[in-house]
Parts: C-alpha cells; sequence; structure tokens
C-alpha cells in the first residue's frame, strides 16, 4: 500500500517508518521538525520531507494516491535534545509545553489533516494516541465491585497513604485492567489534545464513513527514547546518580518496547478495519516503577533506586490496559518483555543506537 507517516522523523515514527518499508509499503514521510521534539536546527533525515501537516495545500498534493494515513505526528513535552542545548522555548511550563501550543500542533493539526484527506479521497486512518486519555485507572472493591475513584486527596498523601480508598470503608482497592470502552478522563495538556485528536477523528469517521484505528500506546521506550519515565530513569543512571521514583514506587504501568509499537502500528496498517476501532497498544506484563528502576539500575550497574516519597496530586496511581481488543483486531501480541527490554535499553552498550 501506499502510506502517509506524520510525524516520521520522532522517536516511534522513524521505527515505523523503517518496519513499513521492510514490509514492501510505498511510504510517503513527513515531519515538521519541531524544536520541543528535536531540538534546534535539526534537519530532516532523508527520505523525510519538512511539512507542517497545518499547511493544508501541501498536505492534499501529498495525500494524492495514499491508501492510508498514519498520523503520529505531535508534540508531547520538550525532548533530550532540547533540554540539553537549554532550548525551552517561552511559554514553557514545569510539565512541559503551554496548553496553547500542544491545541496549535496537535489538535489543530489533526483536525487540517483529516480535512486534507477528505479532498484527496483518503479513507483510513491510523492515528496515535495514548493510554493517557483514560485519566486514572480502574478498581475493585472486595464487595462494591469495579469503581473509578477521582483524584487522591492531598490529606492522604502526605499522611504517604498513596493507593486509592473506598470513599466508606477506607478499604485499600485493587487496580484492575482497562478495556478501551472506559470513558475518557485525560489529565494534562498533552493527554487532554489526544483525546481531542480521538474526538476529531471519530467526528470525521462519522461525518464521512471512513475508517479510523486509534493506537492507544503504553508507556514507550527503546533505543532512542528521550520522553517518558524509563528514559528519565536512564538519564539519571549515565548521569551516575541514583533513580528517584516518587511516591511508595508501588505504581503500576504498563512498558511497551518501541520495536513491539512499531509492529502494531504496522499491524493496523495492514488490518483494514471498519469504523471507529481504539486498541490498547501493551506488553501486556505490568511492572510497578520501583521494578522498572531496579531492573534498569542492575543492568547499568548504578547505584540502588531511592524512594522518595514525594507525589504529584494529578499523577495516577496505577495504570494498566487489557490488550485483549488488539490481539483479536489486529493479531498484535507484545513479544519483548520489560524485564529484557529494560534491561538492555539501560545497558550501556544500547547507547550508541540512540544517536
Amino acid at each position: 500500500m501506499k502510506v502517509l507517516v506524520t510525524g516520521a522523523a520522532g522517536f516511534l515514527g522513524s521505527h515505523v517508518r523503517r518496519a513499513l518499508i521492510a514490509a514492501d509499503h510505498d511510504v510517503v514521510a513527513v515531519d515538521v521538525m519541531h524544536t520541543c521534539v528535536h531540538g534546534p536546527d535539526a534537519r530532516a533525515p532523508e527520505g523525510v520531507a519538512r511539512v507542517d501537516i497545518r499547511d493544508g495545500a501541501a498536505m492534499e498534493s501529498l495525500l494524492r494516491g495514499v491508501d492510508v494515513v498514519c498520523h503520529l505526528a505531535a508534540v508531547t513535552g520538550v525532548s533530550g535534545a532540547a533540554k540539553r542545548q537549554g532550548d525551552a522555548p517561552e511559554g514553557f511550563v514545569e510539565s512541559g509545553l503551554a496548553p496553547a501550543e500542544f491545541a496549535a500542533h496537535n489538535d489543530l493539526g489533526t483536525a487540517v489533516l483529516l480535512a486534507s484527506m477528505s479532498r484527496a479521497g483518503v479513507r483510513r486512518l491510523v492515528l496515535a494516541s495514548s493510554a493517557s486519555v483514560y485519566g486514572e485507572g480502574r478498581y475493585r472493591m472486595v464487595h462494591g465491585g469495579s469503581f473509578s475513584p477521582t483524584v487522591r486527596l492531598r490529606a492522604d498523601l502526605d499522611r504517604g497513604m498513596f493507593d486509592h480508598r473506598a470513599p466508606r470503608t477506607g478499604e485499600v482497592l485493587t487496580w484492575e485492567p482497562v478495556g478501551e470502552d472506559a470513558p475518557s478522563r485525560p489529565r494534562g495538556f498533552c493527554a487532554t489534545s489526544k483525546a481531542a485528536q480521538e474526538n476529531y477523528a471519530l467526528s470525521w469517521g462519522f461525518a464521512t464513513g471512513n475508517a479510523v484505528t486509534v493506537l492507544r500506546y503504553h508507556q514507550i521506550y527503546g533505543p532512542g527514547a528521550h520522553f517518558g519515565v524509563a528514559a528519565v530513569f536512564r538519564d539519571a543512571l549515565v548521569a551516575g546518580a541514583a533513580v528517584r521514583v516518587f511516591e511508595d514506587g508501588g505504581q503500576v504501568r504498563d512498558f511497551v518496547h518501541v520495536d513491539d509499537a512499531a509492529a502494531a502500528t504496522v499491524a493496523a496498517v495492514e488490518r483494514a478495519i471498519p469504523g471507529f476501532v481504539p486498541l490498547n497498544i501493551a506488553s501486556g506484563h505490568p511492572v510497578t516503577l520501583y521494578q522498572v528502576a531496579s531492573i534498569m539500575s542492575r543492568a547499568r550497574g548504578g547505584p540502588d533506586p531511592i524512594v522518595t516519597g514525594q507525589y504529584r496530586v494529578a499523577d495516577v496511581r496505577h495504570f494498566v490496559g487489557d490488550p485483549t481488543r488488539a490481539k483479536r483486531a489486529i493479531g498484535f501480541t507484545a513479544t519483548v518483555t520489560p524485564a529484557l527490554g529494560l534491561a538492555e535499553f539501560a545497558a550501556p552498550t544500547t547507547e550508541s543506537a540512540d544517536t
């Protein structure tokens, strides 16, 4: 097929582009080379056109004859390259970009892209989203069934009570996997923009009858990663410092290797699914953040992790997605376990692959 990939020079995009070419697809690759992602003065790699998806005329020209669009382009925060070079544009806030930046690039860019696809007659979209659109995870009480809690109380967090508790009995709630039909309750600007992208795509699909497959990636890591928890942990280890883990380290997440994320993306491109279908893209092997820090510290030969007890009120306590639908819909099952993949990511021998 002829596939247009946006964000093709990014972390995930570069892996997806290579995987699609290896699968013998004709790839049209574009990337705006945003400073906050690639650092200042970055040049587009060979084979990637420097195009802003908000330029409707340019995109419409590139979309002619395309069978499916794989939309990965997004700003998500300040990259390691930008931080190392001291490049923090005005309007940044402590947690990353200001909300207007997310809306200007992620949301407006998606809306313009969808309009360009309609004019060019492209009827299929594979959209990169995130598990962050769900917000907090889902929990279960011993006798009361499933429960979706709100933000934890600061008073509880100050006392070191990090787990969600049942409002009446005070019992500690047990996390359970979240399916794709759970409501969207994003926290943070990036998560909100991802939810907006999904809503634009959903409306476009309804209005046109076109197909949208949404990939809600969980914590992606691997060679070339400069964002996310695993990248932050490895940065500390490279600097010779101990990894500092917030709360009690018991926060549960799912970490999916970039090779698996790319394989899932290719599978979604190749498997035409009608309608609007969101899919959790996860490893299926949940781990705590302390386990992640310990795996990486041992692989690096670094100091033991430090559990700080620090917290951010809006942080999610536990989040694990149910990967069952992705296996059924596109035949995706992750092949790299976090125990192996995180150790390889932290090992000094992987650094040459990141440059």
